[in-house]
């Protein structure tokens, strides 16, 4: 079973499993033989330069499992008879690490106090804090539970907000009246035709005055000329992740626009994804061998 996989340590995790011929590529190099001959894929964290016509010429492909939560560079080239499966869970933790750490750094003004510090500046100063405030995460899955569990002891006020109402969650559809009371707005929704762009002026503009925007989904989820504006205008403060475009090219006016804190899609970049992907993939492979259910199972849009 010829799989193809992105790194040295999942080959190595899959080295014992029975029929396993593990190929490692990890899309920076050139493509190796066989593609036709794929049966299981497991792609980088960024994506290969040409998933469409990578995908058209695995005509034995039967598994596709990504190392991301996100699968929109994959689902609309699926070929027929093929079964997607994300990696839902794996980064949670650092994910949800992340977004604490960004909320904390914008409201008690790390990165000024970096400058100051720098510059050799006592610039003592109330900060905003997080206690007291009212945090809403939009895209209440397993990260955004994960971010729950890890404010629990800040004493804060968690809003829940998902695609469809369930026992203390939102519906999207309830956000105009959820936005103004949020000191804190996390996006965690994943990248589909129905949340692209739904961080526009309106949404920004529900947002309270002083309210703090954090980004760990993905960057066309937030319209960035309708974030800058309100960045300008000193209204709002945000924490991004992801942006758009992605990378961030030089010069772009996000880079130097006050109130917002900029990290390089880290979020989930740690040891323990590393660690909890190799987990995943081995179990994903045994349970594909064996003949059982997989798991992380997209059928839809995500």
């Amino acid at each position: 079973m010829k799989t193809w996989v992105a790194s040295e340590a999942v080959a190595a995790a899959l080295s014992d499993l029975p029929g396993v011929e593990c190929v490692v590529f990890d899309g920076k190099t050139a493509m190796p033989d066989g593609v036709e001959d794929v049966e299981v894929w497991i792609p980088p964290l960024v994506p290969v330069p040409d998933v469409p016509g990578t995908l058209a010429r695995m005509t034995s492909l039967r598994l596709l499992q990504t190392v991301t939560a996100g699968v929109e560079a994959y689902r609309p080239h699926m070929p027929e008879g093929a079964v997607l499966c994300n990696a839902r869970g794996v980064h949670d933790a650092g994910t949800a690490e992340w977004a604490v750490g960004a909320m904390l750094a914008v409201l008690r003004e790390f990165p000024g106090f970096v400058d100051a510090q720098r510059r050799g500046e006592w610039t003592y100063h109330h900060t905003g804090v997080l206690a007291d405030s009212t945090v809403l995460i939009l895209g209440y899955g397993s990260i955004g539970a994960a971010l729950e569990r890890r404010l629990a002891g800040f004493e804060v006020e968690i809003v829940r907000v998902a695609r469809g109402a369930r026992e203390g969650v939102h519906a999207m559809d309830e956000l105009p009246e959820l936005l103004p009371s949020a000191d804190v707005v996390v996006l965690l929704v994943p990248s589909t035709p129905d949340t692209t762009g739904m961080v526009d002026a309106a949404f920004l503009a529900r947002m309270k005055d002083g309210a703090v925007l954090v980004n760990a989904a993905r960057g066309g989820v937030v319209d960035t000329g309708a974030l800058l504006a309100e960045l300008r205008s000193g209204r709002l403060r945000a924490a991004l992740d992801v942006t758009d475009p992605e990378p961030l090219p030089a010069g772009h006016p996000l880079w130097t626009a006050p109130n917002v804190l900029i990290t390089p899609h880290v979020a989930g970049s740690t040891p323990a994804s590393v660690r909890r992907v190799v987990r995943l993939i081995r179990a994903q492979l045994e349970r594909y061998l064996a003949g059982d259910e997989l798991v992380n199972i997209i059928t839809e849009a995500y």
